[in-house]
């Protein structure tokens, strides 16, 4: 199942992100394709906050993984730098997709094959300035 949604400003970010998790129905890895600066850590970072996680989100582009705690356990993977999937393999990126734990999963396409079947979609679209599209499936 799909669903669209489009926001005019940040303000609605948190609408996105409870859409997002009441999608989830049992998946535990969310894949966010978008282009640079289209607002993938911030809508992270919203979802993180949706679960009460009180700590800042940032994007982990160097450490390659972010860990957070709410009312549930939150891994957090920027693969902007991953050049080859083996790269992803070394870290232990299988144990953290299959922990049953929620991997939220910015720049997926660089480790594509390595995630599960049923991984749930994010995509984002840049309308305009403040305007984003969000495809949820």
């Amino acid at each position: 199942m799909e669903r669209v949604i489009e926001i005019g400003s940040l303000d609605e970010l948190d609408m996105v992100a409870k859409a997002v998790l009441d999608a989830l129905d049992g998946r535990t890895v969310v894949a966010f394709n978008a282009p640079m600066g289209a607002g993938k850590t911030t809508l992270i970072s919203r979802i993180a906050a949706t679960l009460g996680v009180e700590d800042d989100v940032t994007s982990p582009t160097f450490a390659i993984v972010n860990h957070y705690e709410g009312e549930r356990t939150i891994y957090h993977f920027d693969m902007y730098r991953i050049e080859r999937e083996a790269e992803a393999l070394d870290f232990g990126i299988e144990e953290y997709l299959w922990s049953g734990e929620l991997c939220l999963v910015e720049w997926p396409e660089k480790i594509e094959t390595l995630l599960p079947d049923d991984t749930m979609v994010v995509e984002i679209e840049i309308l305009n300035e403040s305007h984003r599209r969000f495809v949820i499936r």
